[in-house]
């Protein structure tokens, strides 16, 4: 029976085993479902699938940075708890898992897992996010990473409380000095407070300004019925524009000086160096944006186990 991606979705789904183990499982019992969990049970995996139906939604994102800035990479790992977190062992471990970010050729979190686990060599780098679950007692989970490499040019980094959020910026330049460096720190920490959507105008999708024109008339029209469809038009533009202003990183306004947008800040910079500065790209992750948390409310288990 051949090894389909439902079949794999299903184990795991059933048993919170790794992809890759699941998959080595299936294709051991030909397919077999029950025969599959009984697979990864007798492996020793049934602690950490035990804890697959939690939600890791801490955790901590960290950066590694080449020591020329010519490359860098940010990756988030995720807990279930703000606790361990903060605990020293798992902070080690994501440090590993940065440094093997920093090395690796793939491109996706799958590829990324079934790679060789860089400080043990006998086992991929799932095979050790399970042995970190039985040692840290808790569901972890390496959720995403980002690289980013520059010719000409530097990286900078900038993380927030402790792993909260983490920015890279990459910016090409011909010079790289102390005050250039601290310019785009600067901007990393703007996007850390201020998360753009965009770099620039440029990159706008049309569909966006599209649908965006299409909620603002409507706004226009609900707040203004008496208006001509002239005037409506008018009111869109200026409303679009103090928009994109917000979600365009380069004309937000700079943080430290409201008198600059980030891109005048970068010019002003450049012009001080005696140099040009162009930033290229931005990566931005907050530790468990977008992940449903489960809500605990301490009454209602009490009241749960006192009914059982």
């Amino acid at each position: 029976m051949a090894v389909t991606a439902a079949l794999v979705k299903e184990l795991r789904e059933r048993t919170g085993a790794g992809m890759l183990d699941c998959k080595k499982a299936l294709t051991e019992t030909d397919g077999n479902i029950e025969q599959s969990i009984e697979v990864l049970r007798e492996k020793g995996l049934a602690k950490a699938a035990k804890k697959a139906g939690r939600i890791a939604a801490e955790g901590m994102v960290v950066a590694n940075v080449a020591d020329d800035q010519k490359s860098a990479v940010l990756v988030e790992v995720n807990s279930e708890t703000d606790f361990v977190a903060k605990n020293e062992k798992f902070q080690k471990y994501v440090a590993q898992v940065a440094e093997q970010a920093m090395k690796t050729s793939a491109t996706d979190i799958e590829a990324f897992l079934a790679e060789k686990w860089i400080a043990d060599e006998s086992k991929t780098v799932e095979e050790e996010v399970n042995s970190q679950i039985a040692v840290i007692g808790e569901k972890l989970s390496i959720r995403r990473f980002k690289k980013i490499t520059v010719d000409n040019g530097m990286v900078a980094s900038y993380i927030h409380a402790g792993g909260k959020i983490g920015v890279l910026v990459e910016a090409e330049t011909d010079l790289v000095n102390d005050d250039i460096q601290e310019a785009l720190r600067n901007v990393a920490m703007q996007i850390a407070a201020l998360p753009p959507v965009y770099l620039s105008r440029e990159e706008v999708d049309a569909d966006y300004i599209e649908s965006e024109k299409a909620i603002l008339k409507q706004q226009a029209i609900n707040e203004n019925p008496d208006k001509p469809e002239s005037i409506i038009d008018k009111m869109i533009i200026g409303r679009l524009n103090k928009q994109l202003k917000e979600v365009c990183l380069l004309d937000q306004t700079y943080v430290k000086d409201s008198d600059l947008t980030v891109q005048k800040y970068i010019d002003q910079v450049a012009k001080n160096a005696g140099t040009s500065i162009t930033l290229k790209s931005y990566v931005r992750f907050e530790t468990g944006e977008g992940i449903e948390k489960k809500e605990e409310n301490f009454a209602e288990e009490v009241a749960k186990q006192m009914q059982q």
